[in-house]
């Protein structure tokens, strides 16, 4: 289901496995796995590049997994519960003690684009990709984290109502220019090397990584708060 590589201070993490890379409690569970194997690995000049392969950097929660349950009740569970377990993988990229960056060769959808957005930049392809939320088209409302999410790590007003209440594709340039996305490059080739390129200049800084994670956190204290995630003072000063 995916993937870590290290390459001296970078950690490639890539979604493996079907093209659509639905997020199910098997991913969570990797991921959760992973990440926690990056954090306890890090040292400063780290930093995260997650990355995809195929058409999709991620479609969102399984729903076919869901829907398996054979009823309405159990796939509103499944559901319920992959939203629940998908918390702490937010968690995690939030407290995480380096930069991080995601690396869309392909469409983020959903809980894919929740995935993304998490990261401290997202890199996209401008001939291929889009960020969409299929939520206000599906019928399915969003969790309260999602929310704060949005609220926090998207400053423009228009480009939230736009992505959550139109159910708006957004394309790489758009993105660019609305705020949502660090830069897009013709080409899976040129958004890989760009990640590569935005992740070793950040590691370069050699960071504190933990003061790193806890300016983090306090930039999205309303996030943090809700999956769960404390704040404190870290002092350790370059005299």
């Amino acid at each position: 289901m995916c993937t870590l590589e290290k390459r001296g201070n970078l950690f490639i993490l890539t979604l493996t496995g079907d093209d659509q890379h639905r997020i199910n409690p098997k991913l969570i569970g990797d991921l959760l796995s992973l990440l926690s194997q990056v954090k306890a690995q890090a040292t400063r000049g780290s930093a995260l590049i997650t990355q995809a392969q195929g058409k999709f950097f991620s479609n969102g929660f399984d729903l076919d997994w869901a829907q398996a349950a054979g009823s309405e009740q159990g796939a509103s569970e499944r559901l319920l519960h992959m939203v629940e377990s998908f918390k702490p993988v937010v968690a995690a990229l939030l407290s995480l003690p380096m930069p991080t960056v995601a690396a869309l060769t392909g469409h983020a959808a959903a809980c894919g684009f929740i995935l993304a957005l998490s990261h401290d930049y997202i890199i996209m392809r401008r001939d291929r990709g889009v960020l969409y939320m299929s939520e206000v088209d599906i019928g399915l409302t969003m969790p309260d984290y999602f929310n704060a999410l949005f609220r926090e790590k998207i400053g423009d007003a228009s480009a939230r109502r736009d992505l959550l209440l139109r159910g708006l594709k957004m394309k790489g340039d758009e993105a660019v220019k609305r705020g949502v996305a660090e830069a897009a490059y013709d080409g899976e080739g040129e958004v890989l090397a760009a990640s590569v390129r935005m992740a070793e200049e950040l590691g370069k800084r050699k960071w504190n990584g933990e003061v790193y994670a806890e300016i983090r956190k306090g930039l999205f204290p309303q996030l943090s708060a809700i999956v769960g995630l404390s704040h404190k003072i870290v002092a350790t000063p370059k005299l």
